[in-house]
């Protein structure tokens, strides 16, 4: 196959990319509406979890490094 494509010229190499990729364009399944949503909806959750962890977190941190700081 490998000698084939050496065999084409520039613009049939060209060519031929353009009609493999459409090819390809014809394999993609695209997801439901329903789908995009769901998937909308779990990334939103993570968002908002990681978010109050994340403000927990530093919450802590603050909070201890004011209780030390009171100490001297």
């Amino acid at each position: 196959m490998a000698d084939n494509t050496k065999k084409l010229g520039f613009f049939a190499r060209i060519a031929k990319y353009f009609r493999d990729a459409k090819g390809e364009f014809k394999k993609i399944v695209w997801p439901s509406k329903k789908q995009v949503w769901n998937n909308v909806a779990v990334i939103l959750a993570m968002v908002l979890i990681f978010a109050v962890l994340t403000w927990g977190v530093d919450y802590i941190f603050a909070f201890l490094r004011d209780l030390l700081l009171r100490q001297f």
